[in-house]
């Protein structure tokens, strides 16, 4: 059986009993980053466990082999490095795979980034679109023009590296809609987590003064 392990995004508070339960349990855990889980076992106090790595690179005769070893009876967990597997990660992948071999899963639920901060966000969040981390490159300038038309939330996870310029690019592409209203959280969960909440129009301040260090998460209110 596979287990579909949620693991904490930044608070180790917030893992669930029945994710410690299951870690303790499992045969062997297939992660992103064998450092990333070994940490967090050691955290929580779980004794070694062997430590599959699986990430965007990995060669699929290595999911092949992780699929022999759940048909031969073992159990296997599948985390990521942190939040809910197959959220911009590659455990998209491991669990598609299973549902083609028939092979038992059950879902551990638990924290997710996005999630989290849309239900801080004081927007509507009975429809939205999860964009995920913005393309680098082909198709961006195409997504953030798509903006404009959105009549539902828009949620996108940004690195430290690239937020200042996505903000710049949204105020842009949103310039004709100033008072549309823009939600960044930052390190969600952790010591120096932040909810900021202002509007296209204030975006420019906002980047001169804001911390642009950690994680984040951006939501674009709805057209």
């Amino acid at each position: 059986m596979l287990s579909i392990v949620s693991t904490p995004i930044g608070n180790l508070g917030d893992i669930t009993l029945r994710a410690i339960e299951t870690l303790k349990k499992c045969d062997a855990i297939v992660c992103e980053d064998t450092r990333v889980t070994g940490n967090l076992l050691k955290m929580l106090e779980i004794p070694k466990k062997e430590l599959i790595s699986c990430h965007g690179y990995t060669n699929p005769k290595k999911i092949d082999n992780i699929v022999e070893r759940l048909e031969k009876g073992e159990h296997l967990a599948l985390v990521s490095d942190a939040g809910t597997p197959g959220i911009s990660d590659p455990g998209y992948a491991i669990v598609s795979k299973m549902h083609e071999h028939g092979i038992k899963m059950e879902v551990i639920p638990g924290p997710s980034a996005f999630l989290a901060a849309l239900s801080a966000s004081g927007l509507p969040i009975d429809k939205f679109v999860y964009l995920g981390f913005p393309p680098l490159k082909k198709g961006r300038q195409t997504l953030f023009s798509s903006f404009a038309d959105e009549k539902r939330t828009i949620v996108l996870y940004e690195s430290v590296h690239r937020i200042e310029r996505t903000l710049n690019e949204i105020a842009k592409n949103l310039a004709t809609q100033p008072d549309r209203t823009i939600v960044i959280g930052r390190e969600l969960t952790k010591m120096y987590e932040d909810i900021i909440r202002t509007t296209v129009k204030d975006l420019p301040e906002l980047l001169t003064n804001m911390t642009k260090k950690g994680e984040f998460v951006v939501i674009v209110g709805p057209k």
